[in-house]
């Protein structure tokens, strides 16, 4: 069942979000994009994806021109402003244009340096009962001088960040969220003219708990030990093209606090680590290292999959751990001893995005292939319950989850080619270019 909104805008034209009914669907799009005949009188399969593969960086994998020409899909993106992406840029010249979780990462860290002020401590513990106060309620602030200022004056400040109105619940994350819609063109890459926004979610469920002090800080112009980041990002691994805009986002959110003054009148910290993936023990000899520096909270990790292999261990010494990227909705009911948060939305917002596009584009049948972790089935299982909620039958529908390892795909693909979708939808990481050639090579994939 739905329980927000939806909002669409045209990127380029940088125009304010249009209201959309809560099934989605603009009716621009659905000419081009609906399923139907092609000219050439055979059916055009339309090919969906999301966050874990909608990056340019998944077309270094197809050397034909126009493979993915025909692939759109979802992640969890705002419409960043030019100057956020200069500032980006100065951090680590190499990013291009690809800026994925970048704002996520930012507001992480400054959500967590206003916290800690707030408490007057760096002890998580003690400052993670203003983390979601500090999103809500009070003095609309969109920048960490702007909320420090409030804070020292002895105000309540509500931080609207580089994402927007972030608007945490009560379970430590976004109650609505932006989504972009990415379109490849025919050179692989996204194609950034198409790129549109949406919002999912609604505001309304936003904490109504603004934590110890009713939003106050605990002191005024508190002072005391220094803040200490650390980083559990991918360097390496099947998320590693999400890596690099990660790091450059909370490298720049820290040269901006310490330009500030800081937090409880200390520069912040910085401990820098690598999450790798599920498939290595990279994520847990980092956090050890992280946990030995005295870190006191641990921006990451981008896959779902990794942070469950170590939030019990962060949560469990006290420190915070909050993920730009995370989506599962096993994180919302987790037992984290209060401790863990997100500002990359849970999944149950990215279904509604992404079933909105998928029906908004006249497709009345659809595959769904999942990778077997927490971030695929969580996604699929909500895409699935979306589609049928805007009018789709369960037999309209056909769900695979298969191993992300396995070295080849031949058997989903031939299943989809059985099915003869409208549409497919690939929930996966880097191994989505293998599937993704087969679907090509059936003549059900993306290329035009």
């Amino acid at each position: 069942m739905r329980t927000g909104t939806i909002a669409r805008s045209i990127a380029a034209s940088g125009v304010a979000l249009l209201a959309l009914t809560a099934c989605g669907g603009g009716g621009d799009d659905s000419s081009d994009n609906a399923s139907g005949s092609s000219g050439s009188g055979e059916k055009q399969v339309n090919v969906y994806g999301t966050d874990g593969n909608m990056g340019s960086t998944l077309g270094e994998d197809f050397q034909d021109t126009g493979s993915l020409a025909g692939m759109s899909g979802t992640t969890p993106l705002t419409d960043l402003n030019d100057d956020f992406k200069k500032k980006l840029l100065g951090v680590d010249p190499n990013l291009g244009n690809t800026f994925n979780y970048a704002g996520e990462s930012y507001d992480a860290v400054v959500i967590t340096a206003l916290a800690a002020q707030m408490a007057g401590t760096n002890d998580a513990n003690t400052f993670k009962a203003y983390v979601n106060g500090v999103t809500v309620g009070g003095d609309k602030c969109t920048d960490f001088k702007a909320c420090l200022d409030i804070i020292n004056k002895g105000g309540n400040p509500d931080y609207d960040g580089i994402t927007g109105p972030l608007s945490f619940s009560d379970p430590g994350e976004p109650a609505q969220a932006s989504f972009g819609l990415l379109h490849f063109g025919d050179d692989n890459k996204i194609d950034d003219s198409k790129t549109e926004f949406v919002i999912a979610g609604d505001e309304a469920n936003a904490t109504k708990d603004e934590g110890s002090g009713g939003g106050k800080a605990a002191t005024p112009n508190a002072t005391g030990a220094a803040l200490t980041i650390g980083t559990l990002l991918p360097l390496t691994g099947d998320l590693a093209f999400l890596g690099p805009p990660e790091v450059a986002g909370v490298k720049l959110a820290i040269q901006d606090i310490n330009a500030a003054g800081g937090v409880l009148g200390q520069q912040v910290g910085l401990v820098e680590g690598d999450s790798g993936d599920a498939s290595t023990d990279t994520a847990t000899q980092t956090v050890d290292r992280l946990l030995q520096s005295n870190v006191n909270a641990i921006i990451g990790a981008a896959s779902s999959g990794v942070s469950l292999t170590v939030i019990d261990r962060i949560t469990g010494a006290g420190v915070l751990e909050f993920s730009p990227a995370n989506t599962s909705d096993q994180f919302t009911t987790y037992n984290d001893n209060g401790l863990y948060f997100r500002t990359a939305p849970p999944d149950l917002l990215q279904a509604q995005a992404l079933a909105d596009l998928i029906t908004g584009d006249g497709n009345n049948t659809v595959g769904i292939l999942a990778r077997n972790d927490p971030y695929g089935t969580g996604l699929a299982n909500n895409t699935e319950q979306d589609l049928i909620s805007a009018g789709l039958a369960q037999d309209d529908i056909k769900k695979i989850v298969y191993d992300p390892t396995a070295s080849n795909f031949d058997s989903e693909v031939q299943q989809m080619v059985d099915f003869n979708p409208d549409a497919i939808i690939v929930i996966g990481f880097e191994e989505s270019s293998k599937i993704i050639q087969g679907l090509n090579a059936q003549g059900i994939g993306p290329q035009r």
